[in-house]
């Protein structure tokens, strides 16, 4: 019991304070949701930037984004039934490209060498709204056999 009493790590809680939330200045409101885009889930509430595959469309049109969880203070609602009438609606801001990825291919003893690059494009999308839609949406409207 050396370090009873004390951290771990000197930095240990000015780094924890400083991620996201209040701590950034931002005002929690209580409703988020998950939202899936591109084959990854994200964490969304309103206002924030998510960085998610390319999407086709214009800077400025609005997107729909399928809710896979969604909590709205208190209330968890995961039911594929009630997250039909939920939409994420998000407007594209811009977009951005990943980082360059270089690749060497080389094999001994023949002179065989090639180079190549990869650079991921990503579209970025500013969640503007999160709440029920007009109707029960797509998951109510299937036929049960």
């Amino acid at each position: 019991m050396r370090n009873a009493g004390k951290p771990a790590r000197i930095d240990a809680e000015p780094f924890r304070e400083s991620r996201g939330g209040l701590a950034q200045g931002r005002e929690s409101s209580g409703v988020y949701a998950i939202v899936r885009c591109g084959g990854r889930q994200e964490k969304a509430s309103v206002d924030d930037v998510l960085t998610v595959d390319k999407l086709a469309g214009e800077v400025g049109s609005s997107i729909k984004l399928a809710a896979v969880l969604v909590v709205d203070d208190d209330k968890v609602i995961s039911d594929p039934a009630e997250l039909g009438g939920y939409e994420v609606i998000a407007e594209i801001v811009g977009a951005a490209s990943g980082p360059k990825i270089n690749m060497i291919h080389y094999k001994n003893k023949t002179g065989y060498r090639r180079r190549l690059g990869h650079r991921q494009k990503y579209t970025q999308v500013k969640i503007t709204g999160i709440g029920t839609g007009g109707g029960k949406g797509r998951a109510s409207s299937r036929k049960k056999v």
